[in-house]
């Protein structure tokens, strides 16, 4: 039995290789023969192609040309002017440069206050006489009366220094009457911002008759 198993053995291995072979050959025979599009045909389909047209690129658009240069203008040069300085005068005076600075300008001055003026006026202490006492005896028997402006100058003191008619009376006789009435007068002086000066002041003297003679 041994030698009839080892037969049968190396016959299947020698029909098994028969067939690979002849599987080989039947392959390389349809390679050739077209047989491998076939079976691509059933197994895959039917396969299209279609042929993709290319976009025609846009050819790029042409650069802007570029910007136009204004030519500058040419170059003109400044004319030349010349400033000449005015004649210096010769003078022999000196010319002092001095960094002090200048004086401020005094304040102006107060305005001088118009002084307050008293006119002289009767002393109490000293009352004046009677007019009567001095009235002419003859001015009396003609009838004559009136009043006499007289000026007088009134000394610090309050003495009469002088005496004068300003305005007569149109009688002369009443108007020398009147000055010697007003010679025998003291009268306070008068007075500048309170302090007594000598100053001429204007005083009326009146005669007037009081019973027909």
């Amino acid at each position: 039995m041994g030698p009839v198993a080892d037969t049968s053995a190396n016959s299947r291995r020698t029909l098994a290789f028969l067939i690979v072979v002849a599987v080989h050959v039947i392959l390389i025979w349809g390679f050739n023969a077209g047989l491998t599009d076939i079976m691509v045909e059933k197994v895959l389909g039917p396969m299209t192609t279609d042929i993709i047209e290319e976009k025609k690129v846009e050819e790029d658009k042409p650069p802007p040309p570029p910007p136009k240069l204004e030519t500058p203008p040419p170059y003109v040069p400044p004319p030349d002017i010349s400033i000449e300085a005015p004649p210096t005068e010769n003078t022999t005076a000196i010319q002092a440069v001095t960094t002090t600075a200048p004086v401020a300008a005094p304040p102006p001055a107060p305005v001088a206050r118009a002084p307050v003026d008293v006119p002289p006026k009767p002393n109490p202490r000293r009352p004046f006489g009677s007019a009567e006492e001095f009235y002419p005896p003859a001015s009396k028997r003609a009838g004559e009366e009136g009043s006499v402006v007289v000026q007088l100058h009134v000394a610090e003191d309050g003495r009469i220094t002088d005496a004068k008619v300003q305005q007569s009376s149109g009688f002369p006789r009443l108007d020398e009457a009147s000055l010697k009435y007003v010679r025998t007068w003291r009268l306070l002086p008068g007075t500048r911002d309170g302090k007594p000066i000598a100053m001429w002041h204007s005083f009326k003297v009146t005669f007037k008759l009081t019973e027909a003679k």
